[in-house]
């Protein structure tokens, strides 16, 4: 049986942190996924800007106050992708577990 390919521009541990959060929210703010990813500022930002880039998420800027506010939210081809790229992994480990029938 051929083994499912994974999207590797979500493979990448940063992209997929930052998925994995904005799938199960409505919006996230910068300094939240900043926080919960551990990333730098600056390497944060250039992850976001990719996935953006492959319209993934929306990037949202404004102000909160007198302080700037980012906020990003999934899309729905971020949340198709993202879908597939579990089912993937999931049938990936699967089929790490079925019995071998050695050629049989």
């Amino acid at each position: 049986m051929k083994l499912p390919s994974l999207d590797s521009f979500l493979h990448q541990e940063l992209r997929l942190k930052i998925m994995s959060l904005l799938i199960s929210v409505e919006s996230a703010e910068f300094t939240f996924l900043l926080e919960q990813t551990g990333a730098t500022k600056g390497n944060l930002s250039a992850q976001l800007s990719k996935l953006k880039d492959k319209e993934y998420i929306e990037i949202h800027k404004g102000f909160k106050g007198n302080y700037p506010l980012t906020t990003c939210k999934i899309t729905s081809s971020g949340i198709k992708a993202f879908e597939a790229y579990v089912q993937a992994i999931t049938q990936l480990l699967n089929q790490q577990h079925m019995p071998k029938d050695n050629g049989k």
